[in-house]
């Protein structure tokens, strides 16, 4: 019982994507597939960024935290989903739920604010390209990243409390795969009226600061370029810009449609899509992306192979074995 906004309802029931059980079987294998690319793309972006001194940059210094926001609010939903997909009791407390809710909106609210501070820090590094060094030193990094993620903090606090101050009195089966907040709004048996309002004008407010900042930061870059003479001076400049639009366009397209839809064109199958892509196939997209589309990661990730001493580090691993186990060493047969 949550005696605060007196909800008789203990825990929710969650539908899933489906109930066909042929094709949850598909969908848990494509899901798990998804899920585990996304962790290894994302924890390999982390430690590329962390281990070559090349990619210490303010732009990687971003990046590396866009992949953790990837990671986390992918991790907030993928295991729960994958487990409920063979689960006979589809069930998650009320606690449980709210804290999904969460620490979803915290990363992803982190993930749309990081795309703006990438613009700009795009924006720096085209169009005052000599003042770059002193505009986007450590510090104001630093202090951009704890902005980030003070705003995704404060934007998911205001979601979740608006969500979770209604009362839940039945029914508690929740039509989606997650604990999101339209679906948790049909389950109310209070007015939702305030507290979509106000969700709504968080979301198109900080929504539009960031998409303004973003788009402000490429209409500078977009001019700067065009005042490039060398047809190969425009191409680099551009190539630096690309990966990151790429991202824009999946992210904010996708949330702009979720949330920001009139209620009259709300479906819960079209929301089941577009929440799968959101959850599930963005985090994945990002990192494959940025490596993909950005040479100067691939050549340090190269370099880094070429620079690893083999001799030296199968010595190493035989000087182990040999240390662990003086007596029988099945190491020695692979030196020979």
């Amino acid at each position: 019982m949550i005696h605060g906004n007196q909800s008789t309802v203990r825990e929710f029931i969650i539908m899933g994507i489906t109930t066909d059980p042929k094709l949850q079987q598909v969908l848990f294998i494509l899901f798990l597939l998804i899920y585990f690319i996304t962790v290894v793309a994302n924890t390999t972006i982390m430690l590329i960024i962390l281990m070559i001194n090349d990619l210490h940059s303010p732009m990687y210094f971003f990046l590396s935290n866009l992949s953790f926001s990837d990671l986390c609010y992918s991790t907030v939903v993928a295991p729960k989903m994958l487990y409920d997909f063979f689960s006979e009791k589809k069930t998650i407390s009320f606690i449980g739920c709210a804290l999904q809710l969460y620490f979803f909106a915290v990363f992803a609210s982190t993930e749309g604010y990081m795309l703006s501070a990438m613009a700009y820090d795009r924006y720096v590094a085209i169009c005052h390209p000599l003042l770059y060094v002193l505009i986007m030193n450590r510090r104001r990094c630093v202090v951009i990243v704890i902005f980030v993620y003070f705003g995704g903090i404060c934007t998911s606090g205001i979601h979740t409390s608006c969500t979770f101050i209604l009362k839940f009195c039945g029914p508690n089966v929740i039509n989606h795969f997650y604990c999101d907040i339209p679906p948790l709004m049909e389950l109310s048996c209070s007015d939702t009226y305030i507290s979509k309002t106000i969700i709504f004008g968080v979301v198109l407010s900080l929504g539009l600061f960031s998409v303004i900042v973003t788009l402000a930061s490429y209409v500078y870059i977009f001019f700067t370029i065009l005042s490039i003479h060398s047809s190969e001076g425009r191409h680099k400049a551009f190539s630096t810009c690309s990966s990151h639009l790429s991202c824009v366009a999946l992210f904010y397209g996708t949330v702009f449609f979720m949330y920001l839809r009139p209620a009259s064109n709300y479906s819960i199958t079209q929301n089941k899509v577009v929440s799968v892509f959101y959850t599930m196939v963005i985090p994945m997209l990002n990192p494959i992306i940025y490596c993909l589309r950005n040479r100067e990661v691939t050549e340090a990730f190269h370099v880094k192979l070429i620079q690893i001493d083999l001799p030296a580090l199968n010595h190493n691993l035989l000087s182990l074995c040999l240390t662990l186990s003086p007596t029988f060493n099945p190491c020695a047969h692979s030196n020979t």
